[in-house]
């Protein structure tokens, strides 16, 4: 007969196996490729075996689903050779930059979730836009992480864009209230430069609008260190809105929380459902995360975070005088 102690190392031992199990399974479902081609008739099956093949050639870089040759073909607007070029820097820079890329631990994903209101909406807008909304929660600027918030932003859309048909845009709303010069005193260069990178060079969606509303008399300096990362077609998309009022022109008020005046929940319960299928998720982030390029393997000169941003390649504190 086993003792207490034997049982309880037995104990011990299972729920390492079943952890191990669970590190090792993928649970998460993929949309179908099927399901991709019925919504979108511009997809072609053609194009993306010229992508598999191309990757076959390609020993630096990771095994790709066909849905994700397929996001990004889209997100090129189906264009073969620039869809390389996206697919390439996607996941160069989620390996070269590992505190953005690298999935929040869970406590620090809720901490951080807890801070900042960062979800897609459930209700696209007319044109088939998704809306990122993101806002202060907690305007204590001891609790504000520039890098862990542009980190959960980042997760936010890698799993939409995995669990939902393919949107035709996408379009940032970005909530200024409470934000405050000395939030702009703890804002990562080094991470923006990066974040903005990859949503220029990189991110599989085509981005269709960006609008700042409530601004705050401060705008004017974070749009002045921004401007330096931001090429002239995305500044230019670029939208100031002192109240929410003028937005509705541009995002219909059924598509917004009910903060805002619209029609859907909450922000508060938003955020919660957006917590929750991010953690049911989670193994999804832990699977993405083996996607990376081996520089060894590159064909041509290596890749390193120097060549990519500059030899400058640490996070730095932005100083406020």
């Amino acid at each position: 007969m086993l003792s207490q102690v034997e049982k309880t190392l037995l104990d011990v031992k299972y729920q390492l196996c079943i952890d191990s199990v669970r590190r090792h399974t993928m649970v998460f479902k993929f949309l179908e490729a099927e399901t991709l081609y019925a919504k979108d008739s511009n997809l072609k099956e053609e194009d993306v075996q010229i992508l598999e093949e191309w990757l076959k050639k390609q020993p630096h870089m990771p095994h790709l689903k066909k849905t994700q040759l397929m996001i990004a073909l889209h997100s090129c607007y189906y264009r073969i050779e620039p869809t390389k070029i996206a697919i390439d820097n996607y996941f160069t820079v989620r390996t070269h930059c590992p505190d953005l890329f690298v999935a929040l631990k869970e406590n620090i994903l809720r901490r951080t979730l807890s801070v900042v209101c960062a979800e897609v909406l459930p209700k696209r807008t007319p044109e088939d836009y998704a809306v990122l909304m993101t806002k202060l929660i907690d305007t204590k600027t001891e609790n504000f992480n520039c890098v862990h918030v542009l980190n959960a932003i980042i997760m936010v859309v890698s799993l939409y864009l995995q669990q939902n048909p393919i949107p035709n845009g996408g379009i940032a709303v970005f909530d200024m209230m409470g934000f405050s010069l000395a939030h702009l005193g703890k804002l990562n260069l080094m991470a923006i430069k990066q974040a903005l990178y990859y949503v220029q060079e990189c991110a599989p969606i085509r981005i269709k609008q960006i609008h700042i509303i409530n601004v705050v008399p401060l705008t004017d300096k974070l749009m002045a260190i921004l401007k330096p990362f931001l090429k002239k077609e995305l500044y230019n998309m670029i939208q100031f809105h002192p109240t929410v009022e003028t937005l509705y022109k541009h995002v219909p008020k059924d598509c917004l929380p009910k903060d805002y005046n619209g029609g859907l929940s909450s922000c508060q319960q938003l955020q919660a459902d957006n917590l929750k299928n991010l953690l049911e998720n989670y193994d999804f982030f832990t699977w993405h995360e083996g996607q990376k390029v081996d520089e060894s393997k590159r064909v041509g000169n290596e890749k390193n975070i120097n060549n990519i941003f500059g030899v400058d390649g640490t996070f730095k504190k932005l100083e406020i005088d």
